[in-house]
Parts: C-alpha cells; structure tokens; sequence
C-alpha cells in the first residue's frame, strides 16, 4: 500500500470529516425527528436523544487508549463499518414492536463508535498532514463537516418527509431513511479503506508501561486544568453559556410539528428538513463566518457583549411563533433563520474563549478536549428536562422560560477576563 502513503490531501479530508459529521447528526437530529414522528412524547424524546450526548462528553476518558491501542487509520476504517452497520441495525429494527427501546440501544452504540470516530479522525488529520496542509485544509473539514449536517438534518429529512407522504407509513419511511444513511456511511468506509494514507507517524503506542505513562499524564493533565486562573468562571461559562439553546434545540422541532391544538405550528416532516437542516444550518454558518471576520478584526474581547445579545435576543421569536402560530412559511422561515443566525454569530465567543482558556499553560490540546467536554454536558444536562418542561407549561410558557435563561448567559459571562488583543489578526 506504499502507493497510498501520501495520497493528495483532497483525495481524503473532505470525505473524512463529511463522514465524522453523518452521524453526529443522526444521532442528535434524525433520532429526535424520528421518534417525534413515531409517537414519542416530548419528555422521552428529550431525556433518551439527551443522554445520546454522554459519549462526546466522557471521550476525554478512553481518547489516551485510542492512541495506545492500533493506528488512528485502522480506528477510522473500523468505526465506519460499526457506524454503518449499526444505522443498518436502526433502519431493521424501525417496524418492530419495542422500536423504541431497541433503537436506543443502538443509537447509544453509534454514538460512542461516533465519539471514537471523531477522536482517530482528528489525530489522523495532524499525522497525515504537514503544519501547512494542516493551516490549509482546517476550513476544507469544517465546510464539509457541515455539508454532512445540510446533507443529513437537511436532504434525508426532506426525503423522509416525502417518504411518509407517499406511503402513508412512517414507520416505513424513515427505515429507508435510515437504510440511504447506513449506505453513505459503508460507501465512505470501502472509499477510505482503499484511500486513507498510511504516514509513517500512525503508529499505537507501547503497552504495558505504555498504558501506565497514558494514564500519569492524563490525571495530571485533568488537575493542571483544574488549577488553571479562572477555572471556576471558566467552567460555569461553559456549562451555562448555551442553556437557552440547550433546551430550545430539544423543543424547538417538537414545537414546529406538533398540530395547533398542541400549541405548535403543525409543519410536515418535510417542511421542517428545509427550515431547520436547511436555512437554519445557512443562517447558523453564515452567523459563525461574521463572527470570526468581527473578531479578527477587533478581537473577542471588543464583540463578546454584541456577541451574547445575537446568541440571546433572536429567541424571542419563538415566543412570538408560540402566540401567533403563523401558518405562512416565509414567516416561519424568517424566524428559524434570524434565531439561528445569531445562534452562529453568537457561538463564535464561545468557541474561541474554550480556546482562549485552553492556550495558557502546558497541555493545551488536551485540556481543549476538556472544554469540548464540558460544552457536550452544557447541552446534555438540560435538554433532559425540557420535554417534561414543556409539557408541563405548555409551549407559550416554555418559551418564555427560555427568554429567562438568557441571564445566566448575561450572567456567566460577566466573571470572564479576556486578553483585549486575543483573536486580533
């Protein structure tokens, strides 16, 4: 396979990271669309589609043996063919009787294979790349990353919304979702099975004093994060920073689909592939792209204050949705635009403070993970209970609810300290 060692990196980046993107959103979106359409009621959705969260928030934990146990190539070919014969195992189990429970069982092995997808693919992304390929690719992975999320939250809802229309099973319809999904995936995996190069630096590491060396360094990398300035306010911005959005991403499609007897607008599956996965995910990429021009320009310290009013402010207009329940999509498209919008201009001082906080001190990757860890348990905690949230205020009052929350993103950010130069260009 020396003819592969250093294959071109456009031959196997885009692909890479558009397939570490599928099944994030399978996991976190379709399941939730999925089980909304199948009769689930808003509690269990939010509570079992949150905890699918718990991997990408415990990775840190088994990401030291990912290193030590085979090469980050032979974890990506092999999480690709778990990850596609898993979504196969979804798309099968769809028409049985206990769905609900099997489905979980195997969405929570799609979601740690996914989690350990993400891990080899990162690190294979700096084996496989030199520092300036690495500088020149890093918005290459992150478009098809969200590609993969238009592909997925988008196109395969869109067509699970036809499917339902023109069988009348929705049961049915989203197993040949499903099916489509788990064929993209084992396409991808027979692709890079042939295609990922073989660098020369993705080699496992040494057992056993190998293992005891990996286990020294993490315990003392997770203390330095702990001691590090700021890191209680640090920890609290992450946790809290996006409690409105955590609990809105959970309720926020529920709302969209239930009929107006519900309280919700009564949108079809369809409709809500092109609002959500499609204008939402444009809105929420254009928002993060003037983010970082704004930053780089004046620096995350001069737009952390409009920042937090963008992330904040647009979710009013779910209460507006709530109270006038507009049947006309250009409205309703509007609203999910700007609200994500924002939520992308937004997002951009929270992303580049988990840098900000990782950079100072030794071990800044790992404690980046870190961070992305505690980000993961920001949504995961109270998106568990905005289902039994709404359903016991009814979607007026939970919106409301949510406008309240935004004061502890006020709030938590007000304890941080930033470098007024940091994110100037």
């Amino acid at each position: 396979m020396e003819n592969n060692r250093k294959a071109s990196p456009w031959a196997w980046v885009p692909t890479l990271y558009f397939a570490e993107g599928l099944p994030y959103v399978a996991v976190m979106i379709l399941s939730l669309v999925m089980y909304k359409r199948m009769g689930i009621s808003n509690t269990d959705v939010a509570l079992y589609t949150s905890w699918l969260n718990l991997p990408w928030v415990i990775k840190p934990l088994w990401s030291p043996f990912v290193d030590l146990l085979k090469t980050k190539r032979e974890w990506i070919v092999g999480m690709q063919l778990l990850l596609g014969t898993g979504l196969a195992g979804v798309a099968f189990t769809l028409p049985t009787d206990h769905f609900f429970q099997i489905t979980l069982a195997v969405f929570w092995l799609v979601a740690f294979s996914s989690a350990t997808h993400d891990i080899a693919a990162d690190g294979f992304y700096m084996l496989g790349l030199t520092p300036h390929q690495q500088a020149l690719f890093v918005g290459i992975r992150s478009t098809f990353y969200r590609f993969a999320t238009i592909a997925g939250q988008g196109l395969l809802i869109m067509l699970a919304g036809l499917l339902e229309e023109s069988t009348g099973r929705i049961s049915y319809a989203w197993s040949i979702t499903f099916f489509i999904l788990a064929g993209v995936i084992l396409a991808l995996w027979l692709y890079h099975s042939f295609v990922l190069p073989r660098p020369d630096s993705d080699r496992p590491g040494t057992a056993p004093a190998g293992a005891t060396h990996i286990l020294h360094g993490f315990a003392e990398t997770i203390v330095s994060f702990f001691r590090k300035k700021q890191a209680p306010a640090a920890i609290l911005f992450m946790l809290l920073y996006r409690l409105p959005e955590a609990q809105l991403a959970k309720m926020g499609i529920p709302f969209l689909l239930d009929p107006a007897e519900e309280g919700g607008l009564g949108m079809t599956t369809a409709q809500i592939g092109f609002s959500q996965g499609t204008l939402g995910i444009i809105g929420l990429t254009l928002g993060g792209i003037l983010g970082g021009i704004a930053v780089a320009r004046h620096g995350l310290r001069r737009w952390l204050w409009p920042m937090v009013w963008a992330i904040s402010l647009p979710d009013i207009v779910y209460v507006y949705m709530s109270y006038a329940l507009p049947s006309n999509l250009w409205i309703i498209n509007s609203c999910i635009f700007i609200e994500q919008f924002g939520y992308g201009f937004g997002f951009t001082a929270y992303m580049l403070y988990l840098i900000y906080f990782s950079r100072d001190g030794g071990h800044q990757t790992s404690h980046y993970a870190i961070c992305t860890a505690f980000m993961a348990l920001g949504m995961m905690l109270p998106g568990m209970i905005a289902g039994w949230m709404q359903e016991v205020l009814g979607y007026r009052l939970f919106f409301i609810w949510i406008m309240v929350c935004t004061l502890a993103t006020f709030g938590v950010t007000a304890l941080l300290k930033i470098d007024p130069e940091f994110g100037k260009k």
